[in-house]
Order: structure tokens, then C-alpha cells, then sequence
């Protein structure tokens, strides 16, 4: 589905706004807190949230990203990371931006197959937030049913050795499960943990 204002396939505003949302929330009690990403404290994942949305922003406009991504949390890190989700989402309107090829994390591919990795790094790790921080969470529609696709290729027998490090084993769903439920199963969440009561809205 384009995007009504430039006519890109896909914007990241939604899912952008629901981080910045939940992560404005976060009290600093909380982050040496566990995360459904193994190993990973709130502090991690928020520190992983700082470093992916300045390098997609660089990959959006065909840039190398200034240095490593930071390993640790910086103490300004809530208004980084406010700015930075404003750039990124800016960067990913634009069209050129979806043209050709373009590096992350020390691969080349389509431009655009990038911009649904960014977004599934949105989605899902809005969901690890939300969950380890006890916040509802809520998703677009159009952005599940993306990232259900991308989870779906990332799923297949010759996609094992890729999925590796982005995604843990595929877990069962309930015969009942929700769009969102399904893809937390896909990308091996446990799609009962926590209570994500938001669902996923209409847009």
C-alpha cells in the first residue's frame, strides 16, 4: 500500500510514534529490567532502539553511518532517540530513499526490502518494550500484515541460516490468535506474554 503523501509504499510514522510513545514512559527504575529479547535489559533494547534508528536514517539517504552503533545507553538517550525517530520516518518519505541498493549492518540489499526491515525492527521491538516496561501495545494493520509477510520468508527451510540473529525459533499460535499474535509467533516471541490489549488499529 502507498503512502498517501508521496506515494512510497509504506511510511514508518505509526509504527515510530508508538516508540517514542512507549518510551517516554520508561522510568529509570526500570531499565535494568529483563526484555523478551534474551540477555537483553530494558537498557539494551533502548540502547539498540538509539543505534538502529540513526543508521537506518543513514541507510535511507544512501550514507555510511557515522561510527559504531552505541552499546550503551546515553544519558541524553530520550531525547536522541525522540529526535532521531523524527529523522528517520522523514528520511523513509522520501522516495529516493526506496531506489536501488543500500548497507546495513554490513549488508547490501534492495533499498526497499530495507525499509520493511526497519519497520519490522519497529513493530517488534515496540512489542519488547511494551511487554517489559507492562504497557499495552498497539500496531497498524498495514504494519502487521508487512512484517507478517517479511516473518513468512523469513520462515521458510531455505531462510533458516538468515533468520539466525533476527529471529528466535517460530512458536505455536492459538487457533483464536490475532493478526499481531501471529506474527510475534513467526519472529519467536510468545504471543501470550504480557497482554498486548491494543491489537492492531484499523489505519
Amino acid at each position: 500500500m502507498a503512502d498517501s503523501d508521496n506515494g512510497v509504499p509504506f511510511g514508518l510514522d505509526d509504527a515510530a510514534a508508538e516508540v517514542r510513545r512507549l518510551a517516554a514512559s520508561v522510568e529509570d527504575d526500570r531499565l535494568d529490567g529483563p526484555t523478551p529479547c534474551a540477555g537483553w535489559t530494558v537498557r539494551d533494547l533502548l540502547a539498540h532502539l538509539c543505534g538502529l534508528t540513526r543508521a537506518f536514517t543513514a541507510t535511507a539517504r544512501h550514507e555510511t553511518a557515522g561510527g559504531a552503533p552505541p552499546t550503551a545507553l546515553p544519558e541524553d538517550w530520550r531525547v536522541r532517540l525522540d529526535r532521531d525517530l523524527d529523522d528517520l520516518v522523514a528520511a523513509w518519505r522520501e522516495p529516493a530513499a526506496w531506489e536501488g541498493e543500500a548497507e546495513a549492518g554490513g549488508m547490501t540489499m534492495p533499498s526497499a526490502e530495507l525499509a520493511v526491515v526497519v519497520l519490522d525492527e519497529l513493530v517488534l521491538h515496540g512489542w519488547d518494550l511494551a511487554v517489559a516496561t507492562d504497557q499495552q501495545f498497539s500496531a497498524a494493520t498495514r504494519d502487521v500484515e508487512i512484517c507478517t509477510r517479511f516473518a513468512e520468508a523469513m520462515s521458510t527451510p531455505d531462510a533458516l541460516e538468515s533468520r539466525e540473529g533476527l529471529y528466535g525459533p517460530v512458536r505455536p499460535v492459538p487457533d483464536d490468535a490475532t493478526p499481531l499474535q501471529r506474527l510475534l509467533a513467526l519472529a519467536g516471541r510468545d504471543p501470550l506474554a504480557g497482554a498486548p490489549a491494543g491489537g492492531a488499529s484499523p489505519r
